[in-house]
């Protein structure tokens, strides 16, 4: 018994020391990055493509974050609806560099916790801020909910076209 015990409690700190290593190594937000450039060059990208612009609005920190970007890149069915329909960018916000000025033209979404999630459309216009909370679902964020979400800000969805008979 004090084996298996022995064993389950070197196995618990294995995979602590893993996902701590994991965390370590997560770059999805560059500190440095000029946010206002890339948001500037991503709404350039997107208005040629007909395309929106989501901003992933986090940090490396965020496990939430980390969580998002790890469903929707692994997610082949939402990797290819947000290949065919955003150009994303990831906005840093940590004590390196929190981006405030590109915020507070966003209407400081950093009010709704991290990540947040911002749409812009082909031109720059802000679409609509969402709380990521509503797309949580257990210890990760919901597939479902966040396709719906992904769904209901495309460009489709905004084009007054897809409503006509």
């Amino acid at each position: 018994m004090r084996h298996i015990l022995s064993a389950f409690l070197l196995l618990t700190v294995f995979s602590i020391a893993v996902k701590a290593q994991e965390a370590k190594d997560v770059h999805i937000y560059d500190p440095k990055a000029d946010a206002a450039a890339n948001i500037h060059d991503a709404v350039t990208k997107a208005g040629k493509e007909n395309k929106h612009v989501l901003l992933q609005v986090g940090g490396n920190w965020c496990v939430w974050c980390r969580r998002f970007n790890t469903l929707v890149t692994t997610d082949a069915a939402l990797k290819g609806f947000i290949d065919s329909n955003y150009v994303i960018v990831h906005v840093n916000y940590s004590p390196e560099n929190k981006n405030l000025k590109v915020l507070e033209s966003l209407g400081y979404p950093q009010r709704f916790g991290f990540p947040v999630f911002v749409v812009l459309d082909g031109k720059g216009a802000r679409l609509h801020t969402q709380n990521s909370g509503y797309l949580e679902e257990g210890q990760g964020h919901s597939p479902k909910k966040v396709a719906e979400f992904l769904k209901q800000w495309s460009p489709a969805a905004l084009n007054p076209d897809s409503y006509k008979k």
